[in-house]
Order: structure tokens, then C-alpha cells, then sequence
């Protein structure tokens, strides 16, 4: 019901077909495409949400009943002007399962879809896929029993332009061992030597931990990726289950993600179905007044997907991730940038997460 495999396509599982967008924002039967545009009745009357103003929160969609969300697709400028940029980081999209109050889902719309850094990429992999020009695509599965809310809010300073988006869904009973969709960011502007960066905390119950997006701005030299990543579950306390070898080693690349370039060593770029490296830039393409300082840290973004291997807890989980480098002398603690998102399955449709920082901490360096 909630896999990706061709093996169950012809299976005929039932259901209702709905979809949500500017056309049927209700995702009612029987009434897509009935507003009027300068062509006539029912031809592209209301493809988009208008404007979303500044500190408003847009209602997506509302869904009441039993189904499961099988595909997201969104578009939205990543400027409202030329001096104005950092949309992707300023629009918060949030989801709610069940009538719960705070949300299983809240990311900045940019990092949810592995474009940090408020800049658009392309994305080639299963469950998230970006296509010129930031056609931003989810195929997440996304149960839900009693209802499903999704929401957008502009903390931008000035009002976003048209907002495309559909929602695509199927009312159905939902198996009761289908678990709630999560998936929340976190930032550590400044890492502390010796101090792992916490990706995740403080979920309780049963899951399954499915994705890591990592949006790495690194700060010092030399070679950065040889921080190990962690999964503490059901009760570890000093020591993880699972432990990773390097940075780089979970994301499924290997030493230093280096090839030969014009006589240089150089990291290449990748994208697979579950684990890439779709972002490399150290140019300030972001801001208009950089012509005379395009300079900046080299900003890098990666997502693993445990698609196939999904991390499994009964009580808890907490994730980590080192800032461990090396250079010619050797292994040292580092000070970087990192924001993540992770992506993870629980038995409860809520979980408390920390307060989603402020617009100006959220921004790229």
C-alpha cells in the first residue's frame, strides 16, 4: 500500500483518487477546474494561491477521513526581488496529523525538499525530486486516520507572488501498523569542538528513522568528512547502536568524493535514488550586491534515504553527527555550520519539537 515497488501497481487496492490545489482547494469530487479565467469557464481560472503576505499562514489543504498523501508538488520564486532573497528559507511548511494542534512536520520549504541554503538544485532521487526551475516533489507516503492539515507561512518581509502547489491523495482505510510521517530541521550556526551535532531527540514510542538531508557550510580548513553519524535507540545512553565510519561514507561516496578535473583534485557532485550530494557552491550567487565579494564558505548538501534499510526503534531514537576533520597532522575537532532535516515514521501523530529558530538564523552565511 505504501511501497514503491512495481510489484503492487496492478494490484486493484481500491480507494478514492483525490488531489488538492488552486483548481479544487478542497479536493472535492467532481469539482477541479471550475473558476473562470479570461478564456472562459473552466480554462486555468485558478491555478495558484495569490499572494501570501508577510507573517500569514496559507492553509494548503484540510482533509477529512482516513488516506494516505502520496505525492507533493510545489513551485514558488526564490526572490521577491533582486535585493531580496532567502524566500526558501523564510517559507516554514508544516503538516498536522489528526486534529493535533502542533505539527509532525515543520521545515523550511527550501531544506524539506534538499535545497538548502535558500538555493534551488537538482534533485534525482526516490522520495524527493527537484526539476528545473524548483519543481519541488515529495513521494513520501503520509498516512493519516482522522484528518490531514498542510500549511505555508511567509515569515519573508514581503509578500511571496504565486504559490503553486497540488496535493495528491487517496481516501482509504489506513493499516493500523502504518506509522505518522515527521520530518523536522535543526541548525547549529557554530558546532562545539568535541560536542556532536544532535539531528534528532527526544522522539518517543515506535518508528523507524528513514532520511537525513545535511545542508553543510564548512568553516575551516582542510578536509571536513570524517565525522561519524549515530543512532542511539531504546535506551543507549553513552553509546550508539549504529555508528557510522565518516560524513562522507554515509552518503554513500568515498574518498573525499574526489576526481581529476583539468589536473585538479576536485569533489564531484551525484545523485541516486537513495543517497547523494546534489549541492557544491562557494559563490555568493544568492545576493544581488556581490560582484565585487562573490566569496564565501563552501556550502555542500547531501541526503541519505534508509528507504531500503530503514533504522528501527521500540522506545526512542537520538541522532548525532561529528564535526571531525583531517589534515596533515592528523584527525581534529572541527567548527562548522550544519543544518539537517530528518525524515522518520512513529506510532503518534505528534512529537514535541524544539522552537524553529528565527528568519535571520535561519539564513545562509
Amino acid at each position: 500500500m505504501f511501497g514503491f515497488g512495481w510489484d503492487s501497481l496492478a494490484l486493484l487496492t481500491g480507494g478514492q483518487s483525490r488531489a488538492i490545489n488552486g483548481e479544487n482547494p478542497r479536493g472535492e469530487k467532481g469539482r477541479g477546474g471550475m473558476a473562470s479565467s479570461g478564456l472562459g469557464p473552466s480554462r486555468k481560472g485558478s491555478p495558484c494561491l495569490g499572494e501570501i503576505q508577510p507573517g500569514e499562514t496559507a492553509l494548503l489543504g484540510e482533509i477529512e477521513g482516513s488516506g494516505v498523501i502520496s505525492h507533493i508538488w510545489i513551485t514558488v520564486t526564490d526572490r521577491t526581488s533582486d535585493a531580496d532573497c532567502f524566500v526558501l528559507r523564510d517559507l516554514v511548511l508544516r503538516m498536522y496529523w489528526d486534529g493535533e494542534e502542533k505539527p509532525s512536520v515543520e521545515a523550511p520549504l527550501g531544506d524539506f525538499f534538499c535545497c538548502g541554503f535558500a538555493q534551488g538544485c537538482l534533485v534525482n532521487s526516490l522520495p524527493i525530486a527537484v526539476n528545473p526551475s524548483r519543481g519541488f516533489n515529495c513521494y513520501f507516503p503520509m498516512p493519516f486516520r482522522k484528518g490531514a492539515k498542510l500549511t505555508v507561512e511567509n515569515q519573508h518581509k514581503n509578500p511571496v507572488p504565486a504559490f503553486f502547489y497540488q496535493i495528491d491523495y487517496c481516501l482509504k482505510p489506513v493499516p493500523e501498523e502504518a506509522g505518522y510521517f515527521h520530518a523536522q530541521w535543526r541548525r547549529q550556526r557554530l558546532t562545539e569542538k568535541a560536542q556532536d551535532y544532535v539531528v534528532l531527540d527526544n522522539v518517543r514510542g515506535r518508528g523507524q528513522y528513514v532520511g537525513t538531508y545535511l545542508a553543510l557550510t564548512t568553516l575551516e580548513r582542510y578536509w571536513w568528512g570524517e565525522g561519524e553519524m549515530k543512532f542511539y535507540l531504546d535506551g543507549d545512553t553513552d553509546y550508539p547502536t549504529i555508528c557510522g565510519t565518516g560524513t562522507e561514507d554515509y552518503f554513500g561516496g568515498a574518498w573525499s568524493f574526489a576526481h581529476q578535473e583539468n589536473g585538479k583534485t576536485v569533489e564531484q557532485t551525484y545523485c541516486t535514488p537513495f543517497l547523494g550530494y546534489p549541492f557544491y557552491s562557494h559563490h555568493d550567487t544568492t545576493v544581488h550586491n556581490n560582484y565585487h565579494n562573490d566569496d564565501c564558505p563552501p556550502m555542500r548538501g547531501f541526503y541519505r534515504w534508509h528507504i531500503p534499510d530503514p533504522i528501527h526503534f521500540e522506545k526512542d531514537i537520538r541522532v548525532t553527527l561529528q564535526q571531525i576533520g583531517v589534515c596533515h597532522r592528523g584527525l581534529f575537532e572541527r567548527q562548522d555550520d550544519v543544518a539537517t532535516v530528518a525524515y522518520w515514521y512513529q506510532d503518534k501523530p505528534y512529537t514535541d519539537f524544539p522552537p524553529l529558530p528565527d528568519r535571520e538564523y535561519r539564513w545562509p552565511r
